[in-house]
């Protein structure tokens, strides 16, 4: 039975994909649930799964084309059935079955080889597998696929003798490829957070001492009874939450000529991941504990890097926090994700040379950066809203005394 690949719906008002990698290829085996290939949208990527066990038999959509929501890409007959049922229906039953034909063995393709060869238009048999027991490696796609190219290129026209050109310096080669359309709607989104809003940052600096001794102090506690690691996170999570109470335009929004301000807490927490910066969100922070905010940043960082995010898990969120301190970043000037209204910009931690009670000391320094939105935040309230996260992660008691 011949079952259609279909565009899902990907979230709301989205109504085309970009096809990605087809993770099965056309004759290939899968089972039910398998992804089959990736969807690329302009708020996330998602993985269709195989909706019966069966062989892929056709595929209508190449990578890097663009599909509408409910359109087919693709057939998978159920059970490895024959990929035209009519063409079978009209075999002669009494005509002798062919006997076996040697077929010759396939090879065997990584999957960063599968990817080189789909952007090479490259098909497994026209590469030589140099792994182990023959596999397809990336490094002999991109081997191959430098041969054709060469091979592809037509002789010069001959033409009067001339002083022969020096040859092209090793190194300086280029490779053009097609922003992805997270990339792009990225790209679309940062520009008009510039060209929207009036955007201004303020800086401050936080000494972690007092943070880094409690992780000291109760760290190892705190796994074994949670199953999860005490970050930095959440505490600077719980600071947010405590500074946006006091300070509700940060965490507020511009519709039309109106202001709107949010009763909840969502805050995105911005992560690497296979696509680029993603920004998952953690749903009404203000109701979370310690232990359920850092298994929940876990595990949407996990699955960041694996691409399993749900779209509705990026979307929304009233205030951001992006950390670049775990790229080493010492100190950098956040965009906000429109329409939020502030991001809070977390750095390197460092010891440096700081004044304590007329003596010279070395403590664990961090810079932070907020980026606001000028035309709902003042001065005054974004260099408060900084003073105030200063003193509870200076201060952790504050986080259960509120004060």
């Amino acid at each position: 039975m011949r079952i259609e690949l279909k565009v899902p719906e990907v979230g709301e008002s989205v109504t085309e994909v970009e096809i990605g990698a087809w993770l099965k290829q056309k004759g290939e085996l899968v089972r039910k649930d398998d992804p089959v290939v990736t969807l690329e949208s302009e708020k996330a990527t998602v993985e269709l799964p195989a909706p019966e066990s069966g062989t892929i038999s056709k595929v209508l959509k190449q990578k890097g084309e663009v599909a509408k929501v409910g359109e087919i890409i693709g057939y998978l007959d159920k059970d490895g059935e024959a990929a035209d049922p009519q063409k079978k229906a009209e075999v002669n039953p009494s005509a002798p079955e062919p006997g076996p034909q040697a077929k010759p063995p396939e090879a065997r393709v990584m999957p960063a080889a599968q990817v080189a060869l789909e952007e090479n238009g490259l098909r497994p048999e026209q590469v030589k597998g140099t792994g182990p027991g023959g596999r397809i490696l990336k490094e002999d796609v991109l081997r191959t696929a430098q041969q054709v190219s060469q091979a592809a290129t037509p002789a010069p026209a001959p033409t009067a003798p001339a002083a022969a050109p020096s040859p092209a310096l090793p190194g300086r080669e280029e490779e053009v490829v097609p922003m992805s359309r997270l990339r792009r709607t990225v790209a679309e989104r940062l520009v008009e957070a510039q060209q929207n809003a009036a955007l201004l940052t303020t800086f401050n600096e936080i000494d972690m001492g007092a943070v880094m001794a409690l992780r000291k102090q109760y760290g190892e506690a705190f796994q074994q009874k949670y199953e999860a690691k005490l970050g930095f996170m959440s505490f600077f999570v719980k600071a947010c939450v405590d500074a946006l109470k006091q300070f509700p335009a940060l965490n507020a929004q511009v519709r039309d000529h109106n202001i709107v301000y949010h009763n909840y807490y969502d805050i995105g927490v911005a992560v690497g991941s296979g696509k680029g910066l993603v920004v998952p969100v953690l749903r009404n922070a203000e109701r979370l504990s310690f232990a359920q905010l850092e298994a929940s940043i876990a595990d949407l960082a996990r699955r960041a890097k694996e691409n399993k995010l749900k779209l509705d898990e990026l979307q929304g969120g009233t205030f951001t926090i992006s950390n670049g301190g775990v790229y080493g970043s010492l100190l950098s000037t956040p965009i906000i994700n429109p329409p939020q209204s502030g991001i809070l910009g977390l750095h390197a931690i460092q010891e440096r040379p700081v004044a304590r009670e007329g003596n010279v000391v070395i403590r664990p320094m961090m810079y932070i950066a907020l980026t606001y939105d000028h035309r709902l935040v003042d001065g005054r309230e974004a260099v408060s809203f900084l003073k105030r996260i200063k003193e509870v992660i200076e201060t952790p008691a504050r986080m259960l005394m509120e004060v």
